[in-house]
């Protein structure tokens, strides 16, 4: 694992050096950075992932530093274009360590397959039926992949629901799948196909839908920590970020922003380490809304000493076999950086990512406000955009940050001035 995660001026360090400092910190060859040039994963290689491939998409891949989770300091890998969202996790994991760092802990590794049913005279009895047969039932999904359950996964539990739609009642039939260190789809799909003819005979319809649910609300993995009261900036920063936590609780228009923010951290490392954004990104939003009502997915408080408390608890459905996690190159590469043992450990690595980025954008938002931090980083990237050289590039940017005017017609204006040799 990481000897230190809090590496000293890493920032500013060009990428050859960021990357010997990675290789120093984790012990890891140098040599595994290869796997991260713009070569090393082409469109032939592509084509193995997708199809109708003319050429492939590449996104910045960095490392959040100052994490310790579970006693243990890890540079967690993150792919964003969105400027600042690196940096931001790596400042709120620091103000996490005077007190330990991330707390984390997960759930079994349980996905869900649904079989639904239709045309079933009888709904009530029909479900009684199938959980009268559920051993069979099980013994059946097994069968579909032995290997599984020699790792200790497999099916662990059946439930059947019924559910009244406009012109009649479905009856559901739900696999609960233990899939140890894999993502789970491909694994509860074929055991929902492989049982669905066996359980509409026992409910005595019709099989329709046989697909695992995307709401992996079996399978959670939690954050928590303690941000230091003097680094986030004192009593006041601490009332201005529990107010703005509590508008998000009780408002669904600031819950899908302030949501967005914790997504901001876990989409990156998810994408980093070749897993699935879109299935974990239906699962948060759908483990947000309680009662009917869309709301926050953490939860800040103060502590009796005064330092503010962060929890987050979410659906972690991501793996470490199967799919990009082992075609994709970068991602293997983010995975050794990780050094991360299962799939539950990926997933509380996220889980803390996505609290850090969530305490950052609050702190953020409850002090100087969004512009001069996230924009001055915007400001480089509209300057690069114009072409502007490394110097230009810091004239720029304190421009911009001190007229509050982060465009790109300013950026090309400010530009020409430099060039120009004209006096502001």
């Amino acid at each position: 694992m990481a000897v230190n995660s809090r590496i000293a001026d890493f920032r500013n360090m060009s990428v050859g050096d960021r990357r010997k400092a990675v290789a120093a910190s984790t012990g890891l060859d140098a040599q595994l950075f290869s796997q991260l040039d713009a070569d090393a994963f082409g469109p032939e290689d592509a084509a193995n992932l997708s199809e109708n491939i003319f050429g492939v998409f590449s996104l910045p891949l960095g490392a959040a530093t100052n994490f310790t989770i579970n006693g243990t300091d890890v540079l967690v890998p993150m792919a964003t274009e969105e400027a600042s969202v690196i940096a931001a996790a790596s400042n709120a994991a620091r103000m996490a360590r005077p007190h330990g760092g991330f707390f984390t802990s997960s759930t079994e590794p349980v996905m869900q397959a649904q079989i639904q049913l239709i045309n079933v005279a009888d709904p009530q009895a029909a479900r009684t039926r199938v959980l009268e047969r559920q051993a069979e039932i099980i013994d059946l999904a097994n069968a579909q992949d032995p290997k599984l359950v020699e790792v200790g996964g497999g099916v662990k539990g059946l439930e059947v629901r019924l559910v009244e739609a406009r012109t009649t009642t479905y009856v559901l039939v739900h696999l609960l799948v233990d899939v140890r260190d894999a993502m789970g789809a491909n694994a509860v799909n074929t055991m929902a196909e492989a049982v669905s003819g066996t359980v509409a005979a026992i409910a005595g319809g019709d099989a329709l839908l046989r697909i695992l649910t995307n709401k992996a609300d079996r399978r959670l993995s939690r954050a928590r920590a303690v941000f230091d009261r003097e680094l986030l900036g004192g009593d006041q920063v601490i009332d201005n970020i529990l107010h703005a936590y509590e508008l998000a609780a009780a408002d669904p228009y600031r819950a899908a922003t302030h949501n967005k923010g914790i997504m901001n951290g876990i989409s990156a490392v998810v994408l980093a380490t070749g897993n699935d954004t879109r299935a974990v990104e239906a699962g948060a939003h759908s483990h947000a809304l309680v009662d009917g009502r869309y709301s926050s997915l953490s939860t800040f408080e103060r502590n009796a000493d005064g330092d503010l408390v962060g929890t987050l608890e979410m659906p972690m459905p991501v793996g470490l076999v199967g799919g990009a996690t082992k075609v994709h190159p970068a991602a293997r590469a983010a995975l050794q950086i990780a050094e991360v043992a299962t799939a539950q450990d990926l997933a509380e690595m996220i889980v803390a990512a996505g609290l850090a980025q969530n305490l950052a954008a609050l702190r953020v938002l409850a002090t100087e406000g969004v512009q001069r931090g996230h924009m001055s980083l915007h400001a480089k990237n509209l300057a690069a955009s114009a072409g502007a050289n490394t110097e230009e590039t810091a004239i720029i940017v304190d421009r911009l940050v001190e007229e509050k005017a982060f465009r790109f017609d300013r950026v090309q204006s400010i530009l020409d001035e430099l060039r120009s040799g004209v006096a502001r």
